[in-house]
């Protein structure tokens, strides 16, 4: 990751790109799946998931963080405790008779844990999809190990990482699609930022990420749902030591660890995205007392 310096972001007029979140409404539902995108991600990441599930007899919702869709010099401001709000409020307005399951990808997997702590009576299962508490992926420079100097400083506020290849995709197709945006985006950019995520990782979110962890290392021990993690053994981002460490410290008396072995850290939209989908189900209908069902057709849908 390159890193950038601004001291003043343009603060232009334009308005906010259009970033909904996502919500299918199955009736009946046979649950409600409450998906969670991740840092500086969008919901488009998890649309993949959201119609699968709607095609099994799920009712699907994914939030749009806080201020994700907002240009760069708004998000860079907000606080963990804003995008914990996000997904809390879509928690507390599913119908209390619904069984949930709370799945998130990277940071959003954080806040699905964090809501099995706090609602345990709500959420009956947790699936953390490359969940990250420490940034150890081959991807990341010896250079991040320096960040901790930047969170006490007024340098957090004028850094910003510049994602570069691979991006988190394994999958040559997507990956270079990200790329053509990414590769000239500017600080200001927000043009495709609801198709790819931001181009840019603002510092301050980072230190902001660092308080999400420690808040949620004091309560993992007190996790009691089924929890189920799915990572890359290649995550170029964040290393399998994640879902072992999350794993080893949750009360849960059932969890699971799948690997994967043909993508990076976005495994909702690489290679795999398909045994992804797969498994969770598997995992929620075991939760359910179910067998896997099919799709209303009989055919498997893509991914």
């Amino acid at each position: 990751m390159a890193v950038k310096f601004c001291l003043r972001l343009p603060r232009r007029s334009s308005p906010p790109i259009p970033m909904n979140g996502l919500e299918y409404s199955a009736e009946p539902s046979q649950a409600t799946v409450l998906l969670i995108h991740g840092l500086t991600g969008t919901p488009n990441e998890m649309k993949g998931l959201a119609n699968f599930f709607y095609r099994r007899g799920y009712s699907v919702l994914c939030p749009r963080l806080a201020h994700h869709g907002e240009p760069l010099h708004i998000l860079k401001r907000a606080k963990w405790q804003e995008f914990y709000r996000s997904v809390k409020e879509t928690l507390l307005k599913i119908p209390a008779d619904q069984k949930v399951f709370a799945a998130g990808l990277s940071m959003g997997a954080l806040c699905a844990l964090l809501l099995a702590e706090e609602f345990p009576e709500r959420v009956s299962g947790v699936t953390g999809l490359s969940p990250t508490l420490f940034y150890d992926g081959w991807n990341i420079p010896w250079t991040h190990c320096l960040l901790p100097l930047a969170y006490f400083t007024p340098i957090r506020y004028f850094a910003y990482f510049k994602e570069e290849p691979p991006y988190g995709i394994k999958n040559e197709r997507i990956r270079s699609k990200v790329h053509e945006y990414y590769k000239n985006a500017s600080l200001e950019d927000v043009s495709e930022v609801a198709q790819y995520g931001y181009p840019y990782f603002p510092v301050t979110l980072l230190c902001e990420l660092r308080l999400l962890i420690r808040n949620l290392m004091k309560k993992m021990s007190r996790i009691r749902v089924p929890v189920q993690l799915i990572q890359a053994s290649e995550d170029d981002m964040t290393s399998v030591k994640n879902s072992q460490f999350i794993h080893d410290n949750v009360a849960s008396k059932e969890k699971e660890i799948v690997l994967l072995h043909n993508s990076y850290h976005v495994i909702t939209a690489d290679q795999e995205r398909r045994t992804v989908a797969q498994k969770m189900n598997e995992f929620f209908c075991r939760i359910r007392g179910v067998q896997p069902g099919e799709t209303p057709n009989g055919k498997e849908e893509d991914l």
